[in-house]
Parts: C-alpha cells; sequence; structure tokens
C-alpha cells in the first residue's frame, strides 16, 4: 500500500524518536572485549607480566613486529574535533561522541574493525594535527570525521602527506565515494556518459569539492561541472575566494566553462546530474529546479539529518532518480558502504596511504555489487545488510594498494577475499550470539 505524504513524514521522523528512546538505555553503542583465552589467572602472566616483556623487546628491536605481536593492524581511531556535525555544526567533541560511537559500530559489524571515538578538545587544526600524529604506534589507521570547512582540507593534506599509516577524512572521501559509485550505476540506467554529463553540485564543503576531485580523477568533464556555495555559483569572478578559500578559487577556475555567474535556479537548467550536500531540507532544492533539468534527470539530495528534498517531491518534479542519505528511503548514498570496507582493505594488507585510485576501484566494485546489476532505478547501490558487499570492496581497495606499491605485505586476492570475509563474519556472528545469549539486551518495548 503507497504511503501518504503525512505517513512519509512520520516515517522520516521514526528514527530521531527511537534514538532518544534508546541511546540511554543502552549507554553507548560499542565497548571493548577480550579476543585471547583466559583459562585461569596463571593466563595473565603470558598477557601481562612476566611474559608480556617478551613481546616488548622483540619490537623495540623491530618496530614492524608490533603489527604481528598486538591487534594495530585492527585497531582504527575515529577522530574529530566536533566542528560540523552530520548538518547540526560546531556543537563541540562532548556531542558528537554519539555520531562517532555509531560510526564505530559501523566499522565493527560492517567492516570486523576495531575502532574507537576520540573526541579531541581543540579546534586548532595544527595542535589536531600533532594529536593524530602522536596517536600512529597505537593504530594501523584514522579516520577524521566531521572536522569543519575549509580547516578539513588542510588537516587532511597534512596527515596524508606526515603520517605513515593511512588517513581518511570520511566527510570528505567516503561520501565522494559512495556518491560517484552511485553516479557509475545512474548514469548507466539513463544511458548517458561521464564526460558528457553536465553536473550541478549544490554546497560547498568538504563532501562536494572531494566528490568533484573524484568525479575528475573518473573521467567527468570539469568544464560540464557547476559548483554553487552559500554565495552563489562559482565562477572566475569569484576573486574574493582567493583569500577566503583557495580550494574553491582553484575549483572556480577549473569549472564552469562558460562561467555562469547567477544563482542555483539558473544552474540547474539543462542539467543532467545535481548533487546535494548542503543545507538539510526539506525545501532547500526546489521543484522548479529539477522540472528545468534535462530529461531523466538524477537528483541526490544527500543533506542529514533531512534531504534537500523529500524523493517523492523530486520524482513528482520529474526526476528519473532520486537517492538520498537516508536508510529509509530508496538508494541510501550513505558512507556506511564505503568505509568499512576500504578500511578493512588497507589494514588487511598494512597498507601506508589511500589513494584517489583506490577510492575508484573501491566505487566502481561497490557500483558493481548493486542489485539488477545496477539497472534498477531504486536499488542503484547496495544496502547495508549486503554483508558479502563489503569482503569484495575490500578485496579491490586492498589489490589496488598492493599495485600502486602502498602496501606493506602482499597477499594473493584469494588470501585478501578470505581474510576479510572471515574477519567481517566474526564481528557479526559475535554480535548475534552476545544478542541471543542477553549480554546484549533487547531494546525495552515502545
Amino acid at each position: 500500500m503507497t504511503m501518504n505524504k503525512e505517513e512519509l513524514l512520520a516515517k522520516a521522523k521514526k528514527p530521531a524518536q527511537d534514538a532518544m528512546r534508546l541511546h540511554p538505555f543502552y549507554k553507548g553503542k560499542i565497548e571493548v572485549n577480550l579476543k585471547c583465552c583466559v583459562r585461569d589467572i596463571k593466563d595473565f602472566a603470558i598477557w601481562y607480566t612476566p611474559g608480556v616483556a617478551e613481546p616488548c623487546k622483540a619490537i623495540a628491536d623491530n618496530k614492524e613486529l608490533v603489527y604481528e605481536h598486538t591487534n594495530k593492524a585492527n585497531f582504527l581511531a575515529v577522530v574529530s574535533d566536533g566542528t560540523r556535525v552530520l548538518g547540526l555544526g560546531d556543537i563541540g567533541p562532548e556531542a558528537s561522541m554519539p555520531v562517532m560511537e555509531g560510526k564505530a559500530l559501523l566499522f565493527k559489524y560492517l567492516g570486523g574493525v576495531d575502532a574507537f571515538p576520540v573526541c579531541v578538545d581543540t579546534k586548532d587544526p595544527d595542535e589536531l594535527i600533532k594529536f593524530v600524529k602522536m596517536m600512529q604506534p597505537c593504530f594501523g589507521g584514522i579516520n577524521l570525521e566531521d572536522i569543519a570547512s575549509p580547516k578539513c582540507f588542510y588537516v587532511l593534506d597534512r596527515l596524508r602527506e606526515e603520517c605513515h599509516i593511512p588517513v581518511w577524512h570520511d566527510d570528505q572521501q567516503g561520501t565522494a565515494l559512495v556518491t560517484l559509485a552511485g553516479l557509475i550505476n545512474a548514469l548507466k540506467i539513463v544511458n548517458k556518459k561521464m564526460e558528457d554529463a553536465k553536473i550541478v553540485l549544490l554546497g560547498a564543503g568538504a563532501a562536494n569539492i572531494c566528490t568533484i576531485r573524484l568525479l575528475e580523477v573518473a573521467g567527468a568533464n570539469m568544464g560540464n561541472i557547476i559548483m554553487v556555495d552559500s554565495k552563489g555559483i562559482l565562477h572566475e569572478g569569484r576573486t574574493e575566494l582567493k583569500e577566503d578559500h583557495p580550494v574553491k578559487w582553484e575549483l572556480a577556475q577549473k569549472t564552469n566553462a562558460k562561467n555562469l555567474d547567477t544563482n542555483e535556479a539558473d544552474a540547474c537548467k539543462g542539467a543532467d546530474v545535481l548533487i546535494g550536500l548542503s543545507k538539510p531540507g526539506p525545501d532547500t532544492i526546489k521543484k522548479e529546479w529539477i522540472e528545468s533539468m534535462a530529461d531523466d534527470a538524477i537528483v541526490f539530495a544527500c543533506a542529514n539529518p533531512i534531504p534537500e528534498i523529500y524523493p517523492w517531491e523530486a520524482l513528482e518534479a520529474g526526476a528519473k532518480i532520486v537517492s538520498t542519505g537516508r536508510s529509509d528511503f530508496p538508494n541510501q548514498v550513505n558512507n556506511s558502504l564505503g568505509f568499512p570496507a576500504i578500511f578493512r582493505g588497507v589494514l588487511d594488507v598494512q597498507a601506508s596511504g589511500i589513494s584517489d585510485t583506490m577510492c575508484i576501484a573501491a566505487a566502481e566494485e561497490l557500483a558493481a555489487c548493486a542489485p539488477d546489476g545496477g539497472m534498477n532505478p531504486e536499488k542503484i547501490l547496495p544496502t547495508m545488510d549486503m554483508w558479502e558487499v563489503f569482503p569484495r570492496v575490500a578485496t579491490a581497495t586492498a589489490m589496488k594498494a598492493i599495485e600502486e606499491g602502498l602496501a606493506r605485505i602482499k597477499p594473493s586476492r584469494e588470501e585478501v577475499y578470505k581474510k576479510a570475509e572471515e574477519t567481517i563474519k566474526r564481528a557479526q556472528d559475535q554480535t548475534k550470539a552476545a544478542m541471543d545469549q542477553g549480554f546484549i539486551p533487547a531494546p525495552p518495548a515502545e
């Protein structure tokens, strides 16, 4: 039975209502568990003193052995300063904790990665960079999260250059990766080519700026791309960007070949694709903008927690394919389809970094995992419950890292896939067993 608009709106509000009921019940979403045997107290002499001194000495002689004697190869820090939390803005490190715990939950359940929320009480980018670099001995990778723009570009670029472990900013790279994967299939459905498509990006924050960069690597024509920020279209006349936002200024010169200098409505005229990663809606994207787009228009309205336009309104306006960032609507463009697998892959080959071409390889594999060969307008991406997707994307990522010389170890494709599959399956089986045995209690009835 088709829902009316009131029912759809009520459905859209339900996750927030449940979150306020269940977060206090569980008092957190992750905890630390053991992975070694404790048969009796004699084992403490192995895992702690005096036995532990031997692996310590081995690592002191050869730091690479830390990957053999500890869980470093599966430890990940989810680092945030709380200055731009999923549409809520600068709410501080404490208020960002529920998001970072949620991220850690997804890392574990979908990728088998042991991730920890690390919410840092500083807004100084150089302090944050120093803090992250100091954590490298313990972690196999760093996931940056919810750091305000333009600071986030500086932080990521510095850390990618200066760290010897992979550093990833999910708001930039994760969003871009999954957006690209969805766009690959959406363009295939409407029989349009990446290099020919006119693409409008509404919002010029970290996610859309990184999306442009990845689209360029994937073959999009930069002259056909128009980016719109809060002050209008980026074009060569926006000279204030030279000082205020050098990254935007670079894009102002590379995109918008016709040098259009008006507004969002004009930018959308004749566009094949509209990617919204801007102010949460509804009504941030107007129906009339979509009506003016090319036939078989593709609309990604991915602001959180409310999309810039509700999907049913975009479809009414003539869009052929509509995606949002939410799991309760079709075609969820969600970072969660990307980051657990990306890090599963890089951790399993002990990669030193994550390149743009590794992201492209992951996006292409993710697109290939969509149901119906990626040709269903309501299923342009796989969903998070398709657990077999994650070892496939992890393997594609790992093999590209090996190909590019970024991997410390070089297992075969079969070995990479088997390890990823076993690690992810173990994490999910552990969760199910804990639920079945009551260690994780069932949520209370409403």
